[in-house]
């Protein structure tokens, strides 16, 4: 199984004074092994000889390698960015590695990769407490220091009758959402009866950010609730 990640690594070497590297990756687990092998086994310039290395985390997600590639270059270069101009340089005395994860929750929050389902997913324990602001409610963030590939998700059975009854007509334009091209989407609040077509969902919730491609949340047409 392939990624888009990037990834942040953290020196263990004794005196490393913590030390850190962005880098991009379609296997993380594979990348960890050529930096700590050496650049003449494929690991980087930057990193090769200064390990033992650590992937603190990474994050993926991102629906094409150019959308990857500026996210990497944007936390390789903050003070180029135009995605962050109102962060503050590295500190005196602030490590790499703290910088670093200080950089990240605010790029997280820069378009556009703010609205991209992106995953945050930490292979050693956050920072207590962790650097803020928070990211963004529809990023899933993840900490499974145990392995360096996500589990497939467990897929939830669906009882035989919800297969067995139609979607019903589309809340918004009245339309069948029958057929294996309507996409319908149901209201997560149980009791609501609203049922929409993906494509008649999306201009809704797009009606106040205009501007906008794709939607994050907005009101449900049945019960009008925020919906995420």
């Amino acid at each position: 199984m392939s990624l888009r990640a990037v990834y942040l690594l953290r020196s263990a070497a004794p005196g490393a004074r913590g030390g850190a590297y962005v880098g991009f990756t379609l296997d993380p687990e594979r990348r960890l092994r050529q930096h700590n092998a050496g650049r003449r086994r494929g690991g980087a310039r930057r990193t090769s000889g200064r390990g033992p290395w650590e992937m603190e985390l990474y994050v993926h997600g991102f629906p094409s390698d150019v959308a990857a590639l500026r996210f990497e270059w944007a936390w390789q270069h903050p003070a180029a960015s135009r995605r962050l101009p109102a962060v503050s340089p590295r500190r005196r005395r602030e490590q790499p590695i703290a910088f670093a994860l200080r950089l990240l929750p605010r790029l997280l929050r820069a378009p556009p990769w703010s609205r991209l389902p992106l995953r945050l997913r930490w292979l050693r324990p956050p920072p207590d407490p962790a650097p803020g602001p928070a990211p963004p409610p529809h990023i899933t963030v993840e900490v499974d220091p145990r392995g360096l590939r996500p589990r497939p998700p467990r897929r939830k059975a669906t009882p035989p009758a919800a297969l067995a009854t139609p979607p019903g007509d589309c809340s918004l334009c009245g339309l069948p959402c029958e057929g294996p091209d309507s996409a319908p989407l149901q209201c997560p609040r149980p009791g609501c009866p609203a049922v929409t077509h993906a494509l008649c969902l999306a201009p809704h919730f797009l009606r106040e950010e205009p501007r906008e491609l794709l939607p994050l949340r907005g009101a449900c047409p049945g019960c009008q609730q925020d919906v995420l």
